[in-house]
């Protein structure tokens, strides 16, 4: 099968495919209720930082599609989005492109269509050093994603399985590159260890991208039809545990975006609240788009001002604010924090 005829199954399978495991996520968090809000709406400030660049929401774009001139108008639908809304975004992989020198055009027109805009590169963590530094030059990306899919390949009939390289492959990666590099996950999650590992090579920004949104297992299982493959649908950690298991780093200093069933204001106040900088969408984004650029833009900005309410509802004036207000946790998520050997009350009220 063609690499473009594959990417066309993505885009098909992620917009027929509900996310995963949302009811393993954000419910079990709840927020504690400030009577006595110092904040004033006017005064919220929702500027973050990521990986040292400035962005004006902590919401992004996040990597989807491209790599064939079928989904040009897609992207360029996104662009409009993220120029409209001021958010930053990422594109899909460009291992192919760069590699192949086909299908430039679906991923130049982001930058066409939005010629000031933050924008993200992406290649997979086995492109050589020559071919992500062309990515990041196709669309003069400010930092650039290396995007770990693990099970993506291993389930994929056309996938490459030599997980091995990978981590070698990651410090090559990081003395060829000089914009910022963000570790990506692709729906599975991260845990802990391997962002610790990830550290020690000197690496500290990270997207965990978990179990909750798009699942490229469950893409897979339905281009394979292998019903063996469709059992790892729901593999992964939601995202909601990787923020608390990363947040109990041996080391300070990781940079973290959340992603992975991230779809409204609430989710993404918790999620910041959870200690991530920013979080990105992808799915919900593409699903809007096809349907109406104009409604996709309004329910972003829907989201960025229930994010607002809810800072001014906790007392939170910036978005670092967040990550000391108190929070209850209840469901599942209290027996993944006791099983990974976590105290529940500190977690819940000795904030940052």
């Amino acid at each position: 099968m063609s690499r473009e005829k594959r990417k066309l199954d993505h885009i098909k399978y992620a917009l027929e495919i509900s996310d995963r495991n949302t009811e393993l996520g954000f419910e079990d968090v709840k927020f504690l209720h400030n009577c006595l809000s110092p904040v004033n709406p006017e005064t919220v400030s929702i500027y973050t930082e990521v990986a040292g660049i400035k962005l004006a929401t902590p919401i992004f774009i996040d990597a989807i599609t491209g790599g064939t001139d079928n989904v040009t108008t897609v992207n360029r639908k996104l662009a409009k989005v993220a120029a409209a809304t001021g958010l930053a975004m990422a594109v899909g992989s460009q291992y192919g492109t760069v590699k192949n020198k086909l299908s430039t055009k679906s991923y130049t027109v982001v930058r066409d269509v939005n010629p000031d805009g933050i924008l993200f590169a992406n290649v997979n963590a086995l492109a050589t050093p020559q071919h992500a530094n062309e990515a990041v030059e196709m669309i003069n990306a400010a930092a650039l994603e290396i995007h770990l899919n693990v099970a993506q390949e291993l389930l994929m009939n056309e996938g490459d399985k030599d997980f091995k390289a990978i981590v070698k492959n990651l410090k090559v990666l990081q003395d060829a590159i000089t914009v910022p590099i963000i570790i990506k996950e692709t729906g599975c999650g991260m845990a802990r260890e391997q962002v610790e590992e990830l550290m020690s090579l000197g690496f500290n920004c990270f997207n965990v991208a978990g179990v909750g949104g798009t699942s490229f297992p469950a893409i897979e299982g339905k281009r394979s039809k292998c019903k063996r493959h469709e059992k790892f649908a729901d593999w992964g950690i939601p995202t909601e545990w990787s923020l608390i298991d990363i947040n109990h780093l041996k080391k300070d200093g990781a940079n973290i975006i959340a992603s992975g069933g991230i779809r409204d204001g609430m989710q993404t106040a918790k999620a910041l609240a959870l200690g991530a900088n920013a979080i990105s969408m992808a799915g919900n984004v593409l699903k809007d788009v096809q349907k109406d650029v104009n409604k996709a833009i309004a329910n972003i900005n829907d989201q960025i001002d229930d994010l607002k309410d809810i800072m001014v509802l906790t007392g939170c004036k910036k978005v670092s604010d967040l990550k000391k207000v108190p929070l209850v946790f209840t469901g599942d998520t209290v027996n993944f924090i006791m099983s990974r050997g976590y105290d529940v009350a500190k977690i819940s009220n000795k904030r940052k």
